[in-house]
């Protein structure tokens, strides 16, 4: 059940006469009231022919009269309205089921305290099966103002005990962290203006996206302009920004002017200051992750990232802020996909926009690798090969896999649904990048002795899993990448334990293909020749140790360590 508790109005006769037509499509019938503040003697146009609007309109507008006409400054902001949905799948309410409902929601709200006589005056309207609406004058009978700070939570907690007590859809509670659902109107207006989606939303989108392209406020600023989006912003004495707001082009009022949104009432997490926050989080050195050894892509670099995420949740700040980058990261990872995971991937950012925000304050600057390589991944100018964006994907799918389980674990519901809600568009994507590197792998099976051999080499580095991943049907494309990876020189046996240890495979759909993913990832490098680094640092020693004799008796770091390492042979 879904009480949306509307902006403060002024019509009280304007909003009835809403509730008692016919609805923009014909969907109203029967409206009557099922509940008020005092049903004996209230005028109902609904069940009296001969009662009128206007004369419900001044019967509710009583007590907010007698205030004006009392105090110089009128009461204007005076109509509460609350619309009150059942889940399409919940039970036939009647009208005294729903008129209770009703009565418990204006208690919550703090509208009609139980035991007040005083409270304020209100009713609540059905003209359908599944919702009602409560209307309220939010001046008392003593002239009072009702104390309505943080009603939306008392009605959502009331929701839930209502949910619980009519046997009705169980919805998970608020954290008001939710973005702003669009109103009845931008939605009508995004279905005649033919928008796939209403402006709010629109506008959420492609403020997302331009968050990794981006390392400061005002580049944000200039991103979002010459992606064609309307900004007002708000600066300073001194120029500084301090805030902005956004309108989508041709989204103008009666009076043809743009409407705006402030980036902070489309969702909590697009203020400006928490916008500034996450970029000034990024540094533009050098990824922490990239190679010295072996140079490595983007994609590469945000894989290995990604581990990051894995050891760093114990510390609540750190895990919030890893969980809002991995949002930016599968949001970056969309714009840059082939086109066949493109849907599935912008779905999948999508969704677990929800999940990047909660009550816990991030700590921003635990972040910035995996924000540097959202960041990388956009401003890459080629494209991943098959098997590294796979293995990006397979990371994506784990990484999101445990921001749901520490989200549930910290019982932030709305976010853990929105993360199941991400993996599940995520595997998908996931499933179809991996399979042209699965049939390339299938058509080029090693000897049968090499396949033995590895199967004692599995048995051996994870039992538990052992004859999960024998009886894959990806074992054969696994066997496959050990043996690709035995040929530049690493054991299998270590790369196994290795990736086992990295993504526990119990909850694994098909392990091998997990294997797969995380093995070509860390195994796609030669292994370091013992021998041939020995050599090397020979060599460098050697040359240091010229370098500094034509330079004089100055010791150098290597040379002192040289020499400790000669005495403890010595001794």
């Amino acid at each position: 059940m879904i009480a949306a508790i509307k902006p403060a109005g002024a019509n009280t006769r304007g909003l009835l006469a809403y509730l008692y037509s016919r609805g923009t499509h014909d969907e109203h019938f029967d409206p009557h009231i099922v509940a008020g503040f005092a049903m004996l003697g209230m005028p109902d146009p609904g069940r009296d022919e001969n009662a009128t609007l206007t004369e419900l309109g001044h019967y509710l507008d009583e007590p907010v009269s007698l205030r004006n006409s009392e105090f110089g400054k009128p009461v204007t902001d005076h109509v509460w309205h609350c619309p009150v949905r059942a889940a399409p799948e919940d039970r036939y309410l009647s009208d005294a089921e729903w008129g209770e409902i009703a009565q418990r929601i204006v208690q919550a709200a703090g509208i009609a305290p139980a035991g007040d006589d005083l409270g304020c005056r209100w009713i609540a309207v059905r003209h359908a099966d599944d919702h009602i609406h409560i209307l309220a004058t939010t001046v008392r009978e003593d002239g009072r103002r009702p104390k309505l700070h943080d009603s939306g939570l008392r009605v959502g907690d009331a929701c839930r005990e209502i949910e619980k007590d009519y046997g009705l859809r169980r919805l998970k509670k608020g954290d008001r962290t939710a973005a702003r659902r669009p109103t009845q109107a931008e939605m009508h207006k995004a279905e005649r203006l033919g928008w796939e989606e209403p402006s709010p939303e629109w506008l959420q989108d492609r403020i997302r996206a331009a968050i990794p392209h981006v390392t400061n406020a005002e580049e944000f600023i200039a991103y979002l302009e010459a992606g064609g989006i309307e900004i007002q912003v708000r600066r300073g004495p001194s120029g500084d920004l301090l805030g902005y707001a956004v309108g989508r082009p041709g989204d103008v009022n009666e009076a043809g002017e743009q409407i705006y949104h402030p980036g902070s009432k489309i969702s909590p997490d697009l203020s400006l200051p928490k916008i500034k926050a996450r970029l000034e989080s990024s540094r533009p050195e050098e990824h922490p992750t990239a190679s010295r050894s072996h140079p490595s892509t983007p994609w590469h670099q945000a894989t290995d990232a990604l581990d990051i995420l894995h050891t760093d949740l114990a510390d609540d700040t750190h895990a919030q802020a890893h969980i809002t980058a991995l949002g930016e990261l599968i949001e970056a990872t969309a714009q840059k996909a082939p086109a066949n995971l493109r849907a599935e991937l912008q779905a999948a950012s999508k969704v677990f926009a929800r999940a990047q925000r909660s009550q816990i304050r991030a700590e921003d600057r635990a972040a910035h690798a995996l924000r540097s390589a959202a960041r990388d991944i956009v401003h890459t100018a080629t494209g991943p090969d098959g098997s590294a964006f796979a293995a990006l994907i397979a990371a994506l799918v784990w990484a999101a896999v445990v921001a749901g389980r520490w989200h549930e674990a910290k019982n932030h519901a709305h976010q853990a649904d929105a993360a199941r809600q991400a993996v599940q568009h995520l595997q998908t994507a996931a499933d179809r990048a991996l399979a042209p590197t699965l049939a390339e792998l299938a058509a080029r099976p090693p000897r049968e002795e090499v396949r033995r051999v590895l199967v004692s080499d599995v048995r051996a580095a994870v039992p538990d899993h052992a004859e999960r991943i024998l009886s894959d049907p990806a074992w054969p494309a696994l066997v496959t990448v050990l043996a690709d990876a035995e040929a530049r020189g690493h054991q299998p046996h270590q790369l196994l334990k290795e990736a086992a240890a990295q993504r526990e495979l119990d909850t694994a759909r098909q392990p091998a293909r997990v294997l797969i993913t995380r093995i070509q990832h860390t195994g796609r490098n030669p292994a370091p020749n013992r021998r041939a680094e020995a050599a090397r640092r020979r060599s460098t020693i050697a040359s240091s140790t010229l370098v500094q004799q034509s330079r004089g008796p100055q010791p150098s770091p290597v040379a002192a360590t040289t020499a400790e390492q000669r005495h403890q042979q010595r001794r």
